[in-house]
């Protein structure tokens, strides 16, 4: 059995995705400059797939560094605890940042890196996620660059996963329910 047989259906294709990456580099391009320098801060695991793909559309001199946060376990819903597994190696006062997330659903896991990285006097801090899904939001939380809105549906693939699965799939998709119906929380 391959992994594409646990997809439902495939919600934003691979070329869809690589299209929009290389947008939001030209977005980015567009904001930043050489001087600003700016540190890209990965939200591992789920975003490392999308950040790696968009730094090669990035023109100006960039840092890279990352962060791991646990909010979800090995279930399709956050818990709503919220814990830094892995802190950042580089001071970030006087940094122009931008999050680099997969996936903003409820909010509260962005919120709290927010606040967190807020406290460390960065120059400027910015969010960009590959998707969004504002039906879901608990939280308001500012997000500066958006890949794709999409519905409430369980999404893996291009980095995004359940139960540490699906990463490498190259597109977006709705696995099939039977699949993580027993992981709720």
């Amino acid at each position: 059995m391959k992994l594409w047989d646990d997809v439902a259906r495939i919600m934003i294709s691979e070329q869809e995705l690589q299209a929009r990456v290389k947008e939001l580099g030209q977005e980015l391009n567009a904001t930043y400059t050489d001087e600003d320098h700016p540190l890209l801060i990965c939200v591992l695991k789920g975003a490392f797939v999308f950040l790696a793909d968009l730094i090669r559309h990035l023109e100006m001199r960039h840092d890279v560094d990352f962060m791991e946060i646990s909010s979800y376990g090995a279930g399709t819903a956050s818990s709503g605890v919220v814990r830094i597994l892995l802190d950042l190696e580089r001071n970030i006062e006087g940094r122009h940042v931008l999050i680099v997330e997969d996936i903003i659903d409820s909010g509260r896991t962005l919120d709290y890196i927010t606040r967190n990285l807020l406290t460390r006097r960065p120059a400027s801090l910015r969010v960009c996620t590959l998707l969004s899904k504002p039906s879901r939001r608990e939280i308001d939380v500012p997000v500066d660059f958006v890949g794709f809105e999409i519905p409430d549906e369980f999404v893996t693939g291009y980095g995004l996963d359940f139960a540490e699965e699906y990463r490498n799939l190259p597109f977006i998709g709705v696995l099939k329910e039977e699949i993580y119906r027993n992981a709720e929380i």
